[in-house]
């Protein structure tokens, strides 16, 4: 769907109209400017779970197979997809065969081998390397090369769903020549690596800024030799929303912005200046408030602050965690912040329909007196008159609310602090930089995997139509530590073996039934349940183009730059 009509200029609308397609010859579309204001930190997915860098690494980084704009797996690297029909999927669904592409070669010339994706899993799995997305080899015992480009897959137990491991932009396969000296706690160290990672994509990495900008040049070794339209791509960081939608809609200085988190308002009167047009389509991005279940309070030894050794003082609480969601008016934040590509959730997992749970009543209720009952209920009331509760070991509701600097996030935080001061609570807000907040980086005290806050807010989906990686995500293995260099998609410190059971019994079952209806229990458990994620809106993603921008087919289910190599200047 369009957010908003298209106004396509009148140069432009003349090239569609006459079907002017793609250049023949690579690079003939000459230069490319992207901007994503969250600006890309590294590219090395493995180690972040920023999707500013996980979309960045996709131009160079290749998964064996990829979700197209309907959500259909499609072969990439991988020659085919594997089916019980076609023998790459074992019949007790023990195991899953991939056989490679015979054509594929590195960007430095050298063949693509089953090696590679051997040593990807190797890496990802390592004791300390930390890494992000080590929820997409869950149940995975072992990967072996059974020939030059045969892979096969061993699970612990038949999996139902076996598309996980290798498909998609956050589980590329690596180059084992470049990282083989980068496993476990050296990961992190090899900076070269991790900024010019050597890959399979339409581009090459010409120049790494931190936190800035990342110049690329076409891969002369690409495997269509008419591809990509594009010379030379400067992928821009930094900035905000609103920069980033007038430097494509109405200056006209980029080809194409990402995650344009602007009031519909705004958007429409940029969209009129007639440079660009917005784009946007339903998927499973929801913005969320993540709770964190253990203490971040700076008055803990550094190493021990947001970590099992320490349970939070009263967000373990489940009465006080109710609260804080029944005071939240998700209609008004969609209504402030999204529009049409905004509704209210509770859910975590949002689509496709069979895995969504029924959120309808805790979606519409915002019912501050009933939180009030709540806090009640716990032993937190205010004694002392100043308008914040507390119990009676002088335990105070005070939270600290971070998330990253964006217009739409900080009218959420300005809203959601005034619901929750009304029932008592005592809130400071604080916002980061978004190449920060998302960065990963093991030093900082500000991202969103060590967590030194009580709650925080930011969205983020699962790629394709599974969500079996990410409910995976909350495991007892998957706790940023020291340990684990800050890395894991656990960031709330879930630790229940009633949520491991259920998981191991949906990753169990063939039964799409069953499957839904686990899904939606492991769902419930994080939101309806016990309010560990307090689900706000569910996301149209949103982003923007030029008119003279071809080629580009927004992807909910994948990276938006998923067919990068097929975009094209429309002739002018």
């Amino acid at each position: 769907m369009r957010l908003i009509p298209a106004l396509l200029g009148a140069t432009a609308a003349l090239a569609l109209a006459s079907g002017v397609s793609a250049q023949e010859t690579r690079g003939d579309s000459g230069h490319l400017n992207i901007l994503y204001w969250q600006a890309v930190s590294i590219l090395n997915p493995y180690l972040s779970g920023g999707t500013k860098d996980v979309e960045a690494s996709s131009l160079v980084l290749e998964p064996l197979a990829r979700y197209d704009q309907d959500a259909n797996l499609v072969p990439w690297l991988a020659a085919e997809i594997p089916s019980v029909e076609n023998g790459g999927v074992a019949e007790d669904y023990t195991s899953i065969t991939w056989k490679l592409r015979d054509d594929i070669v590195w960007s430095d010339g050298t063949p693509l081998t089953a090696k590679d994706v051997v040593f990807t899993w190797e890496y990802c799995t390592a004791d300390g390397t930390g890494c992000a997305q080590e929820g997409k080899f869950e149940g995975i015992t072992a990967v072996e090369a059974l020939d030059e480009h045969t892979v096969r897959i061993t699970f612990a137990q038949p999996t139902y769903f076996p598309w996980v491991a290798f498909v998609g932009a956050q589980s590329p396969i690596l180059q084992k020549a470049q990282f083989q000296n980068c496993v476990g706690a050296a990961a992190a160290t090899c900076t070269e690596a991790n900024t010019r990672p050597i890959g399979t994509g339409p581009f090459v990495v010409t120049e790494f800024l931190a936190n800035d900008v990342v110049s690329f040049a076409a891969n002369e070794n690409y495997r269509d030799p008419n591809k990509p339209h594009f010379a030379t791509v400067t992928f821009k960081g930094g900035g905000d929303a609103a920069a980033a939608a007038r430097a494509v809609l109405e200056t006209g200085e980029f080809d194409y912005a990402w995650n344009l988190q602007l009031a519909p308002d705004v958007l429409q009167s940029m969209q009129a200046a007639g440079q660009g047009q917005v784009v946007s389509a339903f998927g499973t991005l929801v913005e969320r408030i993540e709770v964190n279940l253990t203490d971040p309070s700076p008055s803990l030894p550094e190493g021990e602050r947001s970590t099992l050794a320490h349970p939070h003082p009263f967000l373990t609480i489940p009465e006080v965690r109710e609260a804080m969601s029944l005071a939240i008016d998700r209609q008004t934040l969609v209504d402030v912040g999204y529009g049409e590509a905004g509704r209210p959730t509770c859910n975590l997992v949002p689509a496709p329909e069979y895995y969504a749970s029924d959120d309808s009543e805790c979606a519409t209720t915002f019912d501050l007196e009933r939180a009030k009952a709540l806090l009640e209920q716990a032993g937190f009331t205010d004694t002392d008159g100043d308008g914040v509760r507390e119990n009676a070991d002088g335990v105070r509701l005070s939270v600290l609310f971070q998330t990253s600097t964006n217009a739409v996030r900080q009218d959420f935080q300005a809203l959601i602090k005034s619901w929750w001061e009304e029932i008592g609570f005592e809130v400071e807000l604080r916002n980061i930089d978004a190449a920060v907040y998302f960065g990963g980086d093991a030093g900082s005290p500000d991202t969103i995997e060590k967590f030194y806050a009580d709650v925080e807010m930011y969205a983020n989906n699962f790629e394709g139509t599974d969500p079996t990686s990410y409910l995976a995500a909350y495991t007892c293995d998957k706790i940023p530590s020291p340990e684990t260099q800050w890395q894991g998609q656990n960031i709330n410190r879930v630790c229940d073996p009633a949520y491991e059971e259920m998981l191991a019994q949906f990753q169990a079952t063939g039964d799409q039934e069953e499957r839904s209806r686990l899904a939606r229990a492991m769902n419930e458990y994080l939101t309806l349940d016990n309010h560990i994620v307090i689900a706000l809106v569910d996301r149209g993603r949103v982003s923007g183009h030029a008119n003279s921008l071809g080629g580009v087919v927004l992807n909910t289910w994948d990276s938006e730059l998923w067919n990068i190599a097929d975009w094209y200047r429309i002739a002018q």
